[in-house]
């Protein structure tokens, strides 16, 4: 009976938004709802101003990956023709999009800002091979745009700022408080720099104390707490 009960309050709902008019469900693709502002979708690879490649290899993203879902291989920048700013670059990017869980922590773990996620997020595969994205499926074209794949959905995920979902980091990497709702992102190929989300101002990032400072404010600290010395 506990199934019927079930079938019983599914039914009594329907009954009732028929006779109200009340619609509680939205047909797909046919009717869609406006996505929100920061919304998690697929993953892209962004290039400076320049041109230049944001991602350094670090490998920061892949180990914070809570679903173990992103690769990494870093390599020395050529010196000729170097492909990021830094002394290696991300040689190697894979992300497998049967295991990514959207969480975002790999944003929050690079130090570049050179991982950010679109609104995207209708895209489906039909074999295993198409779910795991390399950097170049990853890296955003010539003009700063995400690259678009025969098996992604672009017809609503294209905004003003189509390759971020408006999410962007208001605190220092290291979690400094001086950073707080101020703008700290450094410019994007096609876009330059982000313009201030709500809360935020675009003046430059309060000064840190230098770490000499600071040592020397904790070592003072403590000679007080132990009486000058030991």
């Amino acid at each position: 009976m506990g199934y019927l009960n079930g079938f019983a309050v599914t039914l009594k709902k329907l009954l009732h938004n028929t006779a109200t008019g009340e619609v509680v469900t939205t047909q797909y693709p046919e009717e869609k709802r406006p996505k929100p502002d920061r919304l998690h979708g697929r993953h892209v690879l962004n290039r400076y101003e320049d041109g230049m490649e944001k991602c350094i290899g670090c490998e920061l993203c892949a180990g914070v990956c809570p679903a173990r879902c992103i690769y990494v291989r870093g390599a020395d920048n050529p010196i000729d023709e170097p492909v990021s700013p830094g002394e290696r670059y991300g040689y190697v990017y894979e992300i497998n999009y049967l295991r990514c869980i959207h969480c975002d922590l790999c944003i929050e773990a690079c130090p570049t800002e050179a991982i950010t996620e679109s609104k995207l997020f209708e895209f489906s595969f039909t074999n295993r091979q198409d779910a795991i994205y390399t950097k170049a499926e990853l890296v955003v074209d010539d003009e700063g745009n995400p690259k678009h794949l025969p098996w992604e959905d672009w017809s609503d995920a294209e905004t003003a700022h189509p390759r971020t979902s408006a999410w962007v980091r208001a605190t220092a990497p290291s979690g400094s408080a001086a950073y707080e709702n101020r703008v700290a992102w450094s410019g994007e190929l096609g876009w330059g720099v982000r313009a201030p989300e709500p809360g935020q101002t675009a003046e430059d990032p309060m000064p840190v104390p230098a770490a000499d400072d600071h040592d020397d404010h904790d070592h003072d600290h403590h000679d007080n707490d132990h009486g000058g010395g030991h």
